[in-house]
């Protein structure tokens, strides 16, 4: 089995390291296909809000996520995708505008590199670079809205693409980590857009789409409309403000209120009379009293609420506040707290879901977790990097430099 059949990806997340091994493999008949043969998670050291503040707490982390996969797989970890999260990440439009290459004016394939590349050279602050660079839409001489130019006729090749950008500081520690962790990066992809591939499907990406991934420290965002990336964000929102704010509501400590939510947690008041009643005592520790269930349930609610309003107003921000068909699709760790769909469909006035991962061969029921999208979405992102390098990430391998931690992708297009 060659090196290169061996896909892995890592979610480095606030609350918590999910690792994922995938295997390429080709059956009897020659068909390819992805197979999950590795499964590790660990308690998240050194990461708040997304941002890597100990680089030997995330290091730990790293590496018992990363030895819990190998035992699972059998296999030495060697290289992996990376997620990234994080407030610090911004995204803004460029354009991009070169003259067709060829003498019989017919558009190729490095004609398409130039044009992304040109997009690319828009300037970012000195203490930010690049990740990706999603080209939105091309134009011919006069036709607009070409989704695929290659093999078309023309004088001038535009493209309007989605620049997304990270802090370098932030790369560089990542690199780090993961490194010292003894892997090293072969592509650092934001936590959205790993979540999408695992996700979403062609049809909800065409009709209109966005993802809400609900990690510990930030939620983040990214919406779809005709197939095309139409936006990305990162909320500095997420489920452990839900357990601070218990924690605060409830007078208790951080460890107890964690508890109550994840064993009594519900974002709806009204399922409960005033005389339901949770025993701290019964939750461990040197705790002690009762507190409401239906107290617990109008925090939690409250604290979502705020959450959801942030996810309004930047779907307001791209004039697609209650306007998306196929709705909300929720995802992460915090997707699962009982009641969120429904304050999502409330606050947002759209159709709300929890989103599972892809069903793929292997280890299927390890992950059919909504907490496991960004990292079975990257182990597809390195798939299809595999299947099709020059179609699926333009410009074939990533490249990674370790004296700076620089990483930078340019791809032409990531949607099925």
């Amino acid at each position: 089995m060659a090196t290169n059949d061996i896909i892995v990806g890592i979610d480095v997340g606030s609350g918590t390291i999910r690792a994922v091994v995938g295997r390429a493999q080709e059956d009897e008949e020659g068909v390819r296909s992805l197979h999950v043969i590795g499964v590790g998670e660990a308690t998240s050291g050194g990461m708040r809000r997304g941002v890597i503040v100990d680089i030997e707490e995330a290091v730990s982390a790293i590496s018992e996520a990363l030895e819990k996969a190998e035992r699972t797989s059998g296999m030495p970890i060697e290289r992996a995708f990376v997620s990234a999260s994080g407030t610090h990440i911004q995204s803004q439009t460029s354009k991009g505008v070169i003259a067709v290459s060829r003498a019989d004016n017919e558009i190729a394939e490095d004609d398409v590199q130039r044009v992304v590349d040109a997009a690319s050279t828009v300037s970012v602050p000195p203490n930010q670079e690049i990740l990706h660079v999603v080209p939105q839409s091309y134009s011919v001489d006069t036709q607009e809205n070409v989704k695929d130019p290659v093999g078309m006729s023309g004088i001038r090749l535009e493209v309007e693409a989605t620049i997304i950008s990270g802090s370098s500081a932030y790369v560089k520690n990542l690199t780090k980590c993961v490194q010292r962790a003894g892997v090293e990066i072969e592509g650092i992809v934001i936590a959205p857009m790993a979540a999408s591939m695992s996700v979403l499907t062609k049809r909800q990406k065409e009709l209109g789409v966005a993802l809400v991934d609900v990690g510990a420290g930030t939620t983040s965002l990214i919406v779809f409309e005709e197939g095309d990336m139409l936006h990305s964000a990162i909320l500095p929102v997420g489920s452990g403000h839900i357990t601070n704010d218990l924690a605060i509501g409830l007078r208790t400590s951080v460890d107890v209120a964690d508890k109550v939510k994840l064993k009594h947690g519900s974002a709806d008041p009204k399922e409960f009379k005033d005389g339901q009643t949770v025993d701290l005592r019964k939750l461990g520790g040197d705790e002690d009293g009762v507190v409401s269930r239906k107290e617990i349930a109008e925090i939690i609610e409250a604290r979502l609420s705020e959450l959801f309003d942030l996810v309004g107003a930047e779907l307001k921000e791209i004039n697609r506040q209650g306007q998306l068909p196929g709705g909300i699709v929720l995802v992460g760790g915090g997707a699962k707290l009982p009641g969120l769909v429904d304050v999502a469909k409330d606050r947002l006035k759209l159709p709300a879901q929890i989103g599972f991962p892809e069903r793929l061969p292997g280890l299927n029921e390890a992950l059919d977790d909504p907490s496991f999208a960004v990292a079975q979405g990257l182990v597809l992102w390195g798939y299809k990097h595999l299947a099709e390098p020059s179609r699926g990430l333009k410009g074939g391998i990533l490249s990674v430099s370790d004296s700076v931690g620089k990483i930078k992708e340019r791809f032409k297009a990531f949607l099925p």
